[in-house]
């Protein structure tokens, strides 16, 4: 009596009585279903299906009567068409199932991936507004010619003084050496001299 009670514990599920069914893989069932459903969505499966129906149709209707298995009004291809129908709209649907659920987790996926995109797109976009931000601060092209055009000129001009300096040293150096000699000049010394900045005695 006590163990009939701990048999019938109401904290516990009843196992089920009768016959059991067997068990079968549904991933295995399903694949052969979408394989059935993928042979009859295709051309052969029309065309050889109405060959065999064109030859039912022949062979019951022009072989000698007591070879036709299946005389006018063809009640057993009939029966046999609804058999087909009625297992294959079931199969069909269990692969469109499938073929939803695939879908489903595909957009989960590409929605995933669409977000992370995006997160990556606004990180770059943060980056290349900071990028223009400091971009502001440093010499741009244009600058840095002005500024290496305006020390080429200062040169050039320090480069003409220096020359000029040069040849009224000259010039000078040329007048003390020429008082010595008491040499006449001509007027291109004294164009030469003007032209120089050296002034005429």
């Amino acid at each position: 009596m006590a163990e009939q009670r701990r048999a019938e514990r109401l904290d516990q599920p009843r196992e089920p009585r009768g016959v059991k069914l067997p068990r079968f893989d549904p991933e295995a069932f399903g694949r052969w279903s979408e394989g059935i459903a993928r042979g009859m969505g295709t051309a052969n499966f029309i065309v050889y299906m109405t060959v065999v129906i064109a030859l039912w149709f022949g062979w019951n209707t022009l072989a000698p009567a007591h070879l036709r298995f299946d005389p006018y009004t063809f009640t057993f291809l009939t029966l046999m068409l609804s058999l087909q129908a009625s297992y294959a709209a079931p199969l069909i649907l269990l692969a469109q199932n499938r073929q939803a659920d695939r879908d489903r987790v595909s957009l989960e996926e590409d929605r995933r991936r669409a977000t992370a995109q995006k997160a990556d797109t606004e990180y770059l976009a943060r980056e290349i507004a900071t990028l223009r931000i400091a971009m502001g601060e440093v010499a741009t092209r244009d600058f840095l010619r002005s500024e290496l055009a305006r020390l080429a000129e200062e040169l050039d001009e320090a480069a003409q003084r220096r020359l000029r300096l040069e040849r009224r040293q000259q010039g000078r150096a040329v007048q003390r050496g020429g008082e010595g000699l008491d040499e006449p000049r001509d007027d291109l010394d004294g164009g030469r001299a003007a032209r120089d900045g050296v002034p005429e005695s």
